[in-house]
């Protein structure tokens, strides 16, 4: 089968009204909203790397989609379209069949087309999304505006994912395999967080991120951080190692001052907010518990280790 049979059989549905010209041409057109800018964002998986090989290929499709309007709504924008390049070692057409209902059952949910791409013959598997989304005129939510007295605040669970990777006959694979990107939120926090990054490579890590950014500290609590009661089994050690280094929970992380997290609680949240922290004057991440400094070392996902 021919690349372009592949695009026609697979990865051509019907586009968005939003979308002036999609699958099929050169490049994709679209028009852009008034007072909007555009949020651009791309991320690469490779088998093996970024998945465990015997990932199911719908939990890829998934994944692959998720993993970019995390990074939208980390912005504060609405996601709208996505490009695909697909570099795949031979034509399988149960898991092109199985793939792509994944990736467009992720389109789907969070409203977003499929407008464009590239298909080829590679060695390895390897996909690669860029995610297209919508933000009002200089309403971007960036790493840098955290506030000394800020909360440091975190969305769901963290943990999860990583212990489904060690553990893949337990009930947290799912969270590995098919990420909720945290849409939704990521808009009402518009306008109201100071900082806001999706957590990808552990809490602890991406956070020093937004601190880094805005040249700030912060301190957290190590009793608030949200863990799942199926780590309750773990040393408290083991709990924070997942919760802090784990990776791949594509929660939002932001910090947010307290009057407006108050706003932010006037409204319907689909997921919990946890705060864990606060933001110091004093320069990078430290730990307490029960009051009292605590010590550690943790290290988050390293993409070259």
């Amino acid at each position: 089968m021919a690349e372009f049979s592949i695009i026609e059989t697979y990865f051509n549905r019907q586009k968005h009204t939003s979308v002036d010209l999609g699958v099929g041409d050169d490049s994709a057109v679209l028009t852009p909203p008034p007072q909007q800018q555009l949020v651009i964002c791309t991320d690469t998986l490779i088998a093996g790397r970024h998945f465990p090989l015997d990932t199911p290929p719908h939990a890829i499709g998934w994944k692959s989609v998720a993993v970019n309007l995390s990074d939208i709504a980390a912005m504060g924008a609405k996601p709208q379209s996505i490009l695909l390049a697909l570099s795949l070692p031979q034509i399988d057409h149960d898991w092109l069949k199985d793939f792509s209902q994944g990736l467009y059952d992720c389109c789907d949910q969070f409203g977003v087309s499929l407008i464009g791409g590239d298909t080829t013959q590679s060695p390895h598997l390897t996909i690669s999304v860029t995610a297209l989304g919508w933000v009002d005129m200089g309403q971007a939510v960036k790493r840098s505006g955290a506030q000394v007295g800020d909360y440091v605040c975190v969305s769901g669970q963290v943990g999860d994912a990583a212990f489904g990777l060690q553990h893949p006959n337990h009930t947290l694979k799912h969270r590995l395999d098919y990420p909720t990107p945290r849409c939704q939120l990521g808009q009402q926090l518009k306008g109201l967080a100071s900082a806001m990054i999706d957590v990808s490579d552990g809490l602890a890590q991406d956070l020093g991120h937004i601190l880094k950014a805005s040249q700030v500290g912060a301190r957290l609590q190590l009793e608030q951080l949200p863990i799942n009661v199926s780590l309750q089994h773990l040393t408290q050690v083991q709990q924070w190692q997942y919760a802090l280094a784990g990776g791949d929970d594509y929660e939002l992380c932001f910090t947010i001052s307290p009057q407006n997290y108050q706003q932010l609680l006037q409204q319907q949240l689909d997921v919990k907010i946890t705060v864990i922290g606060t933001i110091t004057t004093s320069t990078g991440l430290t730990f307490e518990k029960d009051g009292k400094d605590h010590p550690l070392q943790f290290q988050g996902y390293q993409h070259f280790a």
